[in-house]
């Protein structure tokens, strides 16, 4: 069975109620690929009385063929604050997921959300491991496996974030990095399959530059080899692995033919009305 296609939108700390519900109405309006089952899509609606019209409209646009509703799945994150009202105003169907969970599921520990909470109140993912928290925030390998332990446990989807700065790069590191920083969750965690792996070369994050479509494909069928000696080969075949860092709507359709490119993690454009044309990258 192929991998379901997966596409996922990180708005990080962007972003007001207004242009949120503003992307929101754009991605419900929007003509995606009709292959798309959408079964997270994190955003805000506008609470107007053309609210319930709007959803009646974008429920048909949602195939009812099982088979077709299989084949793409989106996910877009919006900061923490509008986490709530985004899941309150979102179409059937549709979920949201956080930029960032805990390791622990309550306690004194002030500013930060666990997965029972995330879970309790209609969240169903979490990010772990972005390069931005990774470095800015100077979460380590360990820190990160027990939240996406924590995250799994409490039953979350979680998207797994993993990459190598460029002089890590440069150095011929690449493999080792990256396999190192899934080693750490692998000690943690045996039970793969809400684990979604993604791809993000530090070096190509909001820079502008990307990874070559050789190059991209290259990580990613290394990172598989892993899954399948340390793992299990159930889990190679099945784990979906994405690639984040300057995708476009220019270089997703190429990206998208690799092999072993399951879909994409997205920044800066997903805050973009050109995020539609990377949804639709294998349409």
């Amino acid at each position: 069975m192929a991998r379901q296609f997966f596409v996922g939108g990180n708005f990080k700390m962007n972003g007001t109620i207004k242009t949120i519900q503003e992307i929101i109405h754009h991605l419900n309006d929007a003509k995606l690929d009709p292959k798309t089952g959408i079964t997270h899509i994190s955003g805000v609606l506008p609470s107007t009385p053309q609210l319930l019209d709007l959803r009646d409209f974008a429920r048909q646009l949602i195939p009812r063929d099982t088979d077709r509703l299989s084949s793409l799945e989106v996910v877009i994150a919006p900061p923490a604050l509008y986490l709530l009202l985004a899941r309150e105003h979102l179409r059937q169907g549709i979920e949201v997921a956080a930029q960032n969970v805990f390791n622990k599921p309550n306690g004194a520990f002030t500013g930060e959300i666990s997965a029972e909470q995330l879970k309790d109140s209609g969240i169903g993912w979490t990010l772990t491991g972005h390069s931005e928290r990774r470095v800015i925030i100077g979460e380590e390998n360990d820190f990160i496996a027990s939240k996406t332990e924590a995250a799994l446990a409490g039953g979350l989807g979680v998207i797994l974030c993993i990459g190598e700065t460029l002089e890590q790069r440069e150095a011929n590191k690449t493999i080792d990095v990256v396999t190192t920083q899934l080693k750490a969750v692998g000690e943690k965690v045996k039970d793969w399959s809400k684990v979604v792996i993604a791809y993000e070369p530090v070096w190509a994050i909001g820079t502008g530059k990307v990874a070559s479509t050789e190059q991209a494909q290259e990580v990613h069928a290394e990172i598989r080899k892993w899954l399948s000696s340390t793992v299990s080969k159930d889990a190679s075949e099945n784990t979906r692995i994405i690639y984040g860092g300057s995708v476009s709507e220019k270089n997703c359709r190429d990206l998208a033919k690799q092999a072993d490119i399951d879909g994409f993690l997205v920044g800066g454009a997903s805050l973009k009305p050109a995020f539609v044309d990377i949804i639709n990258a294998r349409a």
